[in-house]
């Protein structure tokens, strides 16, 4: 059935365009993913076990690897490009092939964190030059509520010569990709759709539906979507401020934090949270999105920005907490040597964009700390390339205090023990994820938010 009611949309029974549906199934006709990073490249293969498909990214070396069965941004095994009936392609000319057009480009903010679309400009002309009558175009980047509509649309019809409606329609389904998740994958998350018309949804969402398990729910209306994306990752973020806020408060009063959270989640409608450094390019950005949406309203929201403001701050805590336990050894922190563990912005994934870590060994760096920085997961070339230092690849010793700021499974076994080993007299340990517990240690200074 097609209501917008439940949860999960059935959509069999739908009245569809079935000349698209049906030429989509014999592939006559193409589906086009444009971007192929963490969240068009799965989304692309995942079409691609079911139709024909042109994976499209404006990067020729991703696209070379990617053409050799290799995922650039290593979430997939080679396993993952069997069997599956995709042409990769760095050639804008390409897209004109397509008819069904899937836009998962980045949408990062600026230096003054303001919203960047010049991704999603530059992905909305090339779709426009490739557009043709009866075609669809559907955004999964996230984005403020009204972009695609407000941004996008004027693009697509500009460059195209077309109008939405007649010759075109228009479509938003926020991405729901989970990097280093191996039990929810693309086709186990419940898929968010919408359309410029109801007509346009039912379409999106028997398209969609071939490769979604888990089942699909179509929003009223595309900016519904596109603020429910927004949000779900504000909600988060205002979450893990709080965290990190009452962190700030129990240390100056002597209280482990993740002790009162172990007490609280005894409690059935308690929402365990912990603290730490919010990166990555959802969390730590997505609500300036919403921030600058809301600022041209005339609105300026107040809790919102207050977490941003709390968890771009944490970097600039954990050094200064760093510095004062040095200081209270007696450590000269010009003649110290401190060793960093994890840069990418969550554990288990390769993925550095946005790394607050990147900013606390910056901080660090700015009391004149001498810094070693190891992560297994992330590519030595990717951190020079985009933060200009250098990644080792292993410690090596006689540092006088460690840093474990991500949590990255091969950290978890380690012992006490072992970061003894790495550290000089008066060894200082810094468990910014909570990972450890002290057995009665009493010769290593450990803390954790």
């Amino acid at each position: 059935m097609c209501s917008q009611d439940r949860p999960a949309l059935k959509t069999e029974n739908c009245k569809l365009n079935p000349v698209l549906l049906d030429a989509l199934r014999q592939k006559k006709k193409t589906i086009a993913v444009i971007g192929l990073g963490y969240v068009g490249l799965p989304l692309a293969l995942a079409f691609a076990r079911q139709f024909r498909v042109i994976g499209y990214d404006i990067s020729a070396e991703r696209v070379a690897l990617m053409q050799q069965g290799e995922d650039p941004s290593r979430e997939l095994s080679a396993d993952a490009f069997v069997g599956t009936d995709i042409r990769f392609t760095a050639n804008p000319d390409d897209l004109r092939h397509a008819h069904f057009f899937i836009i998962a480009v980045p949408t990062p903010i600026d230096d003054y964190k303001v919203p960047d679309l010049r991704f999603l400009q530059r992905a909305s002309d090339e779709v426009g030059r490739a557009l043709k009558p009866g075609d669809y175009v559907i955004y999964e980047s996230t984005v403020y509520p009204g972009c695609t509509e407000d941004d996008c649309l004027p693009i697509l019809e500009q460059t195209s010569g077309l109008r939405l409606g007649p010759d075109f329609k228009l479509g938003y389904s926020p991405e729901r990709i989970n990097p280093g998740d191996k039990a929810r994958t693309l086709v186990d998350i419940l898929k968010v759709v919408s359309g410029s018309d109801a007509g346009a949804a039912n379409v999106i969402a028997a398209v969609y539906g071939r490769i979604i398990r888990a089942g699909i729910y179509t929003a009223p209306s595309i900016k519904v979507a596109e603020a429910a994306k927004v949000i779900e990752n504000t909600q988060r973020d205002l979450n893990i401020s709080l965290m990190n806020e009452l962190a700030i408060i129990f240390d100056r009063m002597g209280i482990d934090t993740h002790e009162v959270i172990r007490a609280a989640s005894t409690k059935w409608n308690f929402l365990p949270f912990t603290p730490g450094l919010v990166g990555g390019h959802c969390i730590g950005i997505d609500p300036y999105y919403l921030l600058y949406k809301a600022r041209q309203l005339g609105y300026d929201p107040q809790v919102i920005h207050s977490g941003r403001r709390i968890n771009d701050a944490m970097p600039a805590y954990v050094a200064t907490k760093l510095l004062q336990k040095l200081l209270q050894h007696g450590k000269n922190p010009r003649q110290t040597k401190v060793l960093i563990m994890g840069l990418t912005f969550k554990e288990n994934v390769s993925d550095i964009r946005n790394s607050r870590v990147a900013d606390l060994v910056q901080e660090l760096m700015n009391y004149s700390i001498s810094v070693h920085l190891v992560d297994p997961h992330a590519s030595p070339n990717e951190v020079a390339r985009s933060y200009r230092m250098t990644l080792l690849d292993t410690p090596s010793a006689q540092y006088d205090a460690v840093i474990v700021a991500v949590g990255h499974d091969v950290y978890k076994s380690l012992d006490i023990a072992y970061f003894r080993s790495l550290m000089n007299g008066s060894p200082i340990l810094l468990d910014l994820k909570g990972l450890y517990t002290l057995n009665g240690e009493t010769d290593i200074d450990y803390w954790r938010l």
